[in-house]
């Protein structure tokens, strides 16, 4: 549904490069996020999506078309197959919410009778139905962003844009928003794209994320695989802020890079699915005599799968404790459900 082949964007002057020959596609019905730090990049990809940037050099493939080829009348119709939402709303404060929704289709000329047979069934669909004649000064941060929720839908796009379109909002309103936005993916089969510097986000909506860090896709992968075996540094720090790891203090003084003599290891598993209900921690210290000091662990819930993350540090005996280890890595190996590393190691 969008395909971004070698995309770049370079601003003036000082040639500062944006983007940088970015890659990437997303799936049409699935919910894409693209992640990073500040300055990334992010917010200037999405823009170049709907050419509100329009790009240095590359393509931007939408429901079978490059945008960047067409002419601006033919580019304005292309845009009423994307809508987009933004973090501060933008809601015009003289109009009311009917109004504020309606607004899209006014402009491309429909009639009163058009505008409520699509209004109407929007404001149900996100919870605005009691609101139709509420003005922006009247709702709190989640009812305006349902609002523009519901303007972005009024055209019946095929791809919704959401650039950080749940950074102005507490965490539980952002649940809210972010389950609205998994309920229109679902019913409405609208591929999203989303921009995010928030894992909970991640967590609780992708089907794939992507990792950008100087313009660049660093990493993509399906959002079970990225938690489960993140590549990159950058990827493992987001994983490790998301599930708040962090040995406790009294470890991660004793940590060392190398196993010195009598070092016991320090290993990181993480579990999805199925492998969240395998015990087999209680295997490997039964079969071969050693015990396992638990120093983190935590169950999060990712795109709806359970999933485990857990840090044990290892003792017995030399033999016993590398056996442990091959045991942990031999299930890793079996399947994608188990991933093991060795992080560090303790005396």
């Amino acid at each position: 549904m969008i395909e971004l082949k070698k995309l770049t964007k370079v601003f003036d002057p000082g040639g500062v490069k944006a983007i940088d020959e970015v890659n990437l596609t997303v799936p049409e019905g699935t919910v894409c996020g693209v992640i990073g730090s500040s300055g990334a990049g992010k917010s200037t990809l999405i823009r170049c999506v709907n050419l509100l940037e329009r790009p240095t050099s590359g393509q931007v493939w939408v429901a079978g078309h490059d945008l960047t080829t067409l002419g601006e009348k033919d580019l304005r119709q292309a845009r009423r197959n994307i809508g987009m939402i933004f973090q501060h709303f933008n809601l015009l404060a003289s109009r009311t919410v009917y109004e504020n929704v309606a607004l899209p289709l006014e402009l491309a000329g429909a009639s009163r009778q058009e505008l409520d047979q699509a209004v109407q069934p929007l404001l149900e669909l996100t919870g605005l139905a009691d609101k139709n004649d509420s003005y922006p000064a009247q709702l709190s941060g989640g009812q305006k962003q349902r609002v523009a929720i519901a303007r972005a839908l009024a055209s019946k796009p095929q791809v919704l844009l959401c650039d950080e379109a749940t950074s102005a909002l507490d965490p539980q309103t952002t649940r809210a928003i972010l389950s609205l936005l998994g309920d229109i993916n679902r019913r409405l089969k609208i591929t999203i794209l989303m921009i995010t510097h928030e894992m909970e986000v991640v967590k609780s909506i992708c089907d794939r994320v992507a990792i950008m860090s100087h313009g660049k896709i660093i990493e993509e992968n399906a959002v079970e695989q990225f938690f489960l075996n993140p590549r990159t540094e950058l990827a493992k720090e987001f994983v490790r802020s998301a599930t708040h790891e962090k040995p406790v203090a009294e470890i991660e003084a004793r940590f060392q890079a190398e196993p010195l003599a009598g070092a016991r290891p320090v290993v990181h598993l993480t579990f999805v699915g199925q492998g969240v209900v395998q015990p087999l921690i209680t295997r490997a210290a039964r079969q071969f005599n050693t015990d396992f000091n638990i120093l983190q662990a935590d169950i999060e819930t990712v795109n709806e799968k359970a999933m485990g993350f857990l840090m044990v540090e290892i003792m017995g005996e030399p033999g016993a404790i590398e056996q442990s280890l091959q045991f942990l890595r031999g299930a890793s190996e079996a399947g994608s459900t188990v991933q093991v590393e060795v992080i560090g190691y303790v005396s």
